[in-house]
């Protein structure tokens, strides 16, 4: 075996982020105590200091939690909603797109009321406590890491056209250089109010009105109000069985339910003992066929029915099995690209295991690098664009309407066997989320792959009419797409990134991994 990562074990507690000082800041939190929320939360908060093209306070947040014990995960949608003014006839009246620098791609922040939640619900310790190891960060100043300096010399130009965010951002109109020091003064005394006031201090107050009226002047539709009604909603958890695991993600508005139609697709399949071209035609064949439907049906729950009874049932199963054939992909024309559509690739997650048992899988995500690039000038709040995914065309699912949240990419994951947690797992990468967990659990429960192993492995991703295909696969597996008839390309960049942790209840330890493709790091004790 040649050099890399190695799996992390551990006798008592782990976690794995895809930062280095948010690894590190759970593993202080768990050895002084804290479970694995109370980790969770101070790990994430500061990455949305120290990784702020991927995540912010300005951004969505989706958690599953299994306390330690629990035969169902818990599950929290922390998106945020549309305002109450936006309607798709105004936009078309008014001859307005929604595009990802504009104040209409804004939906209400939802993470930071999200965390005060998880908090209150499930931690040990207050919100104000966490947010310490950020503050810090924030005042004193972090080092720039590779991957994230790579990342943010390549997103100069989202946070130039506004200049609050460039002047905390840039540095004479570039990226800070890899290991420069980066302080955030306006973002630390946001942080500072919300620990002292909760999620109050964040949807009002002066933050709130920084935000509001920031938005308001680009031609936002924003209110007080919208920020004020901001809230997370418990729902319940979906599920599948693969190879007698159960798979749980969260239901729409999420696309964790387009991982476990796939999952049903891949299941009469025996995916380990293909070779690796029949596996990647395989997996791209059953990605189109999610996508497809994820894309013309996944939207707000609330305010629209999604048929999510139908697309987990037999009958669904059975037709999309029946539409792969091994030797030849599918006709382009049959799973249409979406109109609008771009690859979105920017989300942080991660995963803690506490001494107890208890597991966390948690997301969090500005939608692209640096969100929309517009930033509160006094907060120092990055917005994100999430709101980049709803379409304005009356009729469709995800149309634009008010206060709705909008189909949404980010997505942690659990697998539990017998009544207990087994995993908490996710994977970044934007809209290649849901394929990234089918790849992921593919690789553990189909090969045998470890922790680490699974994430190591390349990754390919069907979508927009073309199979993307990481430098890991050879040139003769890309001929071997092609000659099937997929459009095989190099992907551009490293596919998404993720974490897992293993509960090896037999042997009482934990197996945690990070992917090499991101900064971080996965740590036990």
């Amino acid at each position: 075996m040649g050099p890399g990562r190695s799996p992390v074990h551990a006798g008592n507690a782990a976690v794995a982020t895809s930062h280095p000082l948010a690894t590190l800041t759970a593993i202080e939190i768990l050895r002084a105590g804290g479970n694995a929320v109370d980790a969770g939360i101070a790990a994430v908060a500061v990455q949305c200091v120290v990784d702020p093209l991927m995540t912010g306070i300005g951004g969505d947040c989706f958690a599953l939690y299994a306390p330690s014990g629990a035969a169902v995960p818990i599950a929290l949608n922390g998106s945020g909603r549309s305002p109450a003014a936006a309607t798709d006839a105004w936009y078309l009246d008014n001859a307005i797109e929604i595009t990802p620098t504009s104040p209409h791609a804004v939906t209400v922040p939802g993470a930071v009321a999200a965390w005060a939640r998880l908090v209150s619900e499930h931690g040990t310790r207050g919100l104000g406590d966490l947010l310490q190891p950020a503050i810090r960060y924030a005042e004193e100043g972090f080092p720039v890491q590779p991957r994230v300096g790579w990342d943010w010399a390549r997103s100069v130009e989202r946070v130039a056209h506004d200049p609050g965010a460039a002047a905390a951002y840039l540095v004479d109109g570039q990226a800070p250089a890899i290991g420069a020091r980066v302080r955030l003064p306006r973002l630390a005394a946001t942080l500072r109010r919300i620990a002292a006031e909760g999620a109050a201090g964040f949807y009002e107050g002066p933050v709130a009105a920084d935000m509001v009226g920031r938005l308001r002047e680009l031609g936002g539709l924003h209110t007080l109000e919208d920020f004020a009604e901001a809230a997370p909603e418990a729902v319940t958890p979906i599920t599948t069985r693969y190879r007698g695991y159960d798979v749980y993600e969260c239901p729409p508005s999420g696309q964790g339910l387009a991982v476990l139609m796939m999952l049903n697709v891949l299941e009469p399949f025996d995916v380990g003992g293909l070779s690796e071209l029949d596996r990647a035609h395989l997996l791209a064949e059953v990605c189109k066929q999610g996508y497809h439907h994820r894309d013309a049906l996944f939207a707000d729950p609330g305010l629209q029915a999604v048929p999510v009874e139908h697309l987990l049932s037999d009958a669904w199963r059975a037709s999309a099995r029946g539409a792969v054939d091994m030797g030849r992909a599918r006709a382009p024309e049959i799973y249409p690209e979406v109109a609008g559509e771009v690859a979105h690739r920017d989300t942080v997650y991660l995963c803690v295991v506490d001494r107890d048992g208890n597991a966390l899988s948690l997301i969090n995500s500005l939608f692209q690098g640096f969100g929309t690039g517009i930033m509160g000038p006094e907060s120092g709040v990055l917005l994100h664009n999430r709101g980049f995914s709803f379409r304005i065309e009356p009729g469709h699912p995800n149309t634009i309407a008010p206060k709705k949240r909008p189909m949404h990419t980010i997505i942690p994951g659990m697998l539990m066997r017998d009544g207990r947690a087994v995993a908490p797992f996710g994977v970044m990468g934007g809209h290649y989320q849901a394929m990234g967990h089918v790849e992921l659990l593919s690789g553990l429960l189909d090969r045998g792959l470890d922790v680490q192993e699974a994430l190591d492995a390349p990754r390919s991703f069907a979508y927009g009419g073309e199979v993307e295909m990481e430098p890991g696969f050879s040139e003769d597996i890309l001929a071997g797409m092609r000659a099937r008839g997929h459009r095989a390309v190099r992907a551009p960049l490293p596919i998404g990134g993720g974490q897992i942790i293993w509960i090896d209840h037999a042997s009482g330890t934990l197996v945690a991994g990070s992917d090499p493709r991101k900064d971080g790091s996965a740590l036990g004790y």
